[in-house]
């Protein structure tokens, strides 16, 4: 596949609950090898983004394709493709971490042979390796989510979908598995879209977008957004996302 081909698009897309537009013709795309982090309050929309995007929701109008399958029309096959790790942790706390990911490669009817293959190597990558029989509610949540992140590249995605995914986690934690999504983008050159709310986390980005109140205001380069304001980058992003930003977002 081309390196910088389109993996994901999303074109005028739209969503509302009742008289309230969640989502108002956004349009997004992400490229192979591509890290794009998606800023915005909470209640810019991009947990229905996320959820729309990963088909638990259909849009009310617009398109979504994933490497060129339709997630209306081919939603398999676009599924597959696609690799989430939600913001509320999905693991089963009482399986191993083995078990977790054996679950994950049974459902996407992995054969055995090649799902031992791939976990061992999720393991070995991630530094699981010595944890892999360890009841799943006995690791940090920092490994926790490894193991989310491993889980969700055992069937070889071609996009990451990251939906808020260092909350809760200390400073250390939270580098750490920005550095592990960075590295499987470059190893892979998969695409991946990282939402967040948290400014210093979009530092490694290669494209940012912004969300507010259902639209996209911005979409460009870090140096682009910088035009967009005064003061520093923590203070421009603040003014770009909207005068509901007063939460904490460094």
């Amino acid at each position: 596949m081309n390196r910088s081909a389109t993996l994901l698009e999303a074109r005028n897309v739209a969503k509302a609950y009742g008289r309230v537009k969640a989502l108002d013709g956004i349009d997004l795309t992400v490229r192979a090898g591509e890290f794009v982090a998606l800023l915005g309050t909470n209640g810019a929309g991009k947990s229905t983004l996320l959820q729309l995007l990963t088909g638990l929701f259909s849009p009310d109008s617009g398109e979504i394709t994933v490497c060129g399958n339709d997630l209306r029309r081919t939603a398999v096959r676009a599924l597959a493709d696609i690799g989430v790790v939600f913001q509320q942790s999905t693991l089963d706390l009482e399986l191993s971490v083995r078990s977790n990911l054996l679950l994950h490669t049974d459902l996407h009817g992995l054969p055995r042979r090649i799902a031992r293959e791939r976990i061992a190597l999720a393991l070995d990558r991630f530094g699981l390796a010595e944890r892999a029989h360890d009841a799943t509610r006995r690791l940090s949540g920092g490994n926790r989510r490894r193991v989310e992140l491993a889980r969700a590249m055992l069937h070889a995605p071609r996009v990451m979908l990251m939906d808020e995914a260092t909350v809760g986690l200390d400073p250390m934690s939270r580098r750490d598995i920005l550095r592990d999504i960075i590295q499987l983008k470059r190893d892979a050159n998969i695409g991946v879209l990282w939402t967040t709310h948290l400014v210093d986390e979009v530092d490694f980005a290669d494209r940012i977008i912004v969300l507010r109140r259902g639209k996209v205001v911005f979409d460009g380069s870090r140096d682009a957004l910088m035009q967009m304001g005064e003061g520093d980058f923590a203070a421009v992003v603040i003014g770009v996302m909207g005068e509901e930003a007063t939460e904490p977002v460094n």
